[in-house]
């Protein structure tokens, strides 16, 4: 318990830092904890440590989780590919789905989202550096999906979503978050409403705050490494 504790606590201090060189208030960028592949008690351990937020990528495995931890009021956001046949347990169980691409998923998880629920919290996740290898919308096609997810009843189009292609270059690092900065701030012109920029994870996190993210997504730096052995073209956060 203790390395998970100490973990949030420096991961919370960098971001307080980070954001302080930004000239931005640090309680206007949430972390996200990355609990794929984590266990149940793993995230009790965190949540215990103050963290409330967690992302999941992998559905019948956020599912359990949710299921397991159900007397927690944790708030459970979505993050990874989404199968269009797949889409009523995300929107009867998640706050938040962070890697909507296409208007046919946005429409599904509109209409499958329990009446009883708050809106379903969305962002758009941008192929920013269109890499052929990830998800995503092309940036030149965001406004036209921006447009039809902000119309559709029972979801809240908050924003943009983005894993830039890896580098450890701090200077391509702020360029790929400068763009989906710039991207977020064109589709404002029209959708004033929109407020969230979700980028930056563990190796990343200094840039995408510099450029504006509201929340990092962090993984590694809370729970430790993982193996990737069984999910080989899945990447770290």
């Amino acid at each position: 318990m203790k390395n998970i504790v100490d973990n949030i606590c420096a991961v919370r201090a960098q971001i307080t830092q980070a954001a302080q060189c930004a000239g931005r208030a640090p309680q206007s960028i949430q972390l996200l904890a990355v609990s794929k592949t984590r266990q149940a008690d793993e995230l009790r351990q965190a949540f215990a440590a103050g963290q409330q937020a967690f992302g999941e990528n992998y559905l019948q495995e956020g599912l359990d989780k949710i299921a397991a931890l159900a007397d927690l009021a944790i708030e459970w956001h979505f993050i990874g590919p989404i199968q269009s046949n797949k889409t009523r347990p995300i929107a009867e169980h998640f706050h938040w789905v962070h890697s909507v691409d296409r208007t046919k998923v946005a429409r599904r998880l509109s209409e499958q989202r329990p009446a009883n629920l708050a809106p379903l919290n969305i962002c758009l996740q941008v192929n920013i550096s269109a890499e052929a290898s990830k998800s995503g919308c092309l940036p030149a096609d965001a406004m036209a999906l921006a447009r039809e997810v902000a119309q559709l009843p029972r979801l809240r189009l908050r924003g943009l979503m983005a894993i830039p292609a890896a580098t450890d270059d701090p200077k391509q690092q702020q360029q790929a978050f400068g763009d989906l900065r710039k991207l977020l701030q064109r589709l404002q012109a029209e959708l004033p409403q929109l407020d969230t920029l979700s980028m930056g994870m563990s190796a990343d996190l200094e840039a995408a705050i510099g450029e504006g993210a509201s929340i990092v997504r962090i993984g590694t730096a809370i729970f430790g490494p993982r193996n990737y052995s069984s999910n080989p073209q899945e990447s770290p956060s």
